[in-house]
């Protein structure tokens, strides 16, 4: 049988004591440290960096100036044949946009520097087919260095359709573009700029988006010209 001295385990001496207790301690204080580096890491970061984006761009105002300056003075136009004109009180950079023409490949940067009034429609959309001559009109009346209507078909299936109603219905001032693959309607679709068509969009020289409407409207009359005339200063 075992006396108790030998049933005891070893007495460790005070300063033996210490320096285990620091070790035991100062894990959780390295620990602490870190957690609260990497919560100021990840405010920091979602400050600075983590700025939403759509199709690459951001979507901060900060390039916007032209537009901001332009959106106050247009409200008043929101009347009469364009009564569902929502104006921006912050606009934001337009979703970038890749189409094509009958001379190829074609992006919506390549108009910064003019307003242009962008219209999205399809064959199957019975009021987009009802309203394309009176944009193809307002064309017609508008377009300059200063402003212009760009009209971006949306079928993705059927292609010889587009073409076909642009012949038989006649629009002569309009370029025709298109978007076959789909992927421009649906970045507008996944950034919230468009639920349906037609939808067009007052977009300023900065390439910012000034104002949008769902549904179509009578492009070429008073109201309309009134609205182009001033989003354009002249």
């Amino acid at each position: 049988m075992m006396n108790d001295d030998q049933d005891m385990p070893p007495v460790a001496a005070p300063a033996q004591m210490r320096a285990i207790a620091r070790r035991l301690i100062l894990p959780p204080v390295i620990l602490g440290a870190v957690v609260v580096t990497s919560a100021l890491w990840f405010v920091l970061y979602g400050m600075n960096g983590g700025a939403s984006k759509e199709g690459g761009a951001e979507t901060s105002g900060a390039d916007c100036v032209a537009s901001a300056a332009l959106a106050p003075k247009l409200g008043s136009f929101a009347k009469g044949d364009i009564a569902a004109l929502g104006v921006k009180t912050d606009p934001k950079p337009m979703t970038p946009l890749n189409f094509v023409s009958d001379s190829g490949p074609v992006d919506l940067a390549s108009f910064k520097g003019r307003t242009i009034l962008l219209n999205l429609w399809a064959t199957w959309c019975v009021p987009c087919r009802e309203e394309m001559p009176a944009l193809d009109r307002l064309q017609g009346l508008a377009s300059g260095d200063k402003f212009a209507v760009v009209t971006i078909n949306a079928d993705t299936a059927r292609l010889d359709r587009p073409k076909a109603f642009w012949q038989d219905t006649g629009l002569k001032n309009l370029t025709f573009y298109a978007d076959p693959s789909g992927k421009g309607l649906s970045a507008l679709q996944q950034g919230g700029r468009l639920v349906g068509l037609p939808t067009t969009f007052l977009i300023g020289p900065d390439g910012c988006e000034i104002a949008a409407i769902s549904g179509p409207a009578k492009w070429d009359g008073a109201d309309a010209l009134a609205l182009v005339k001033a989003a354009a200063q002249r």
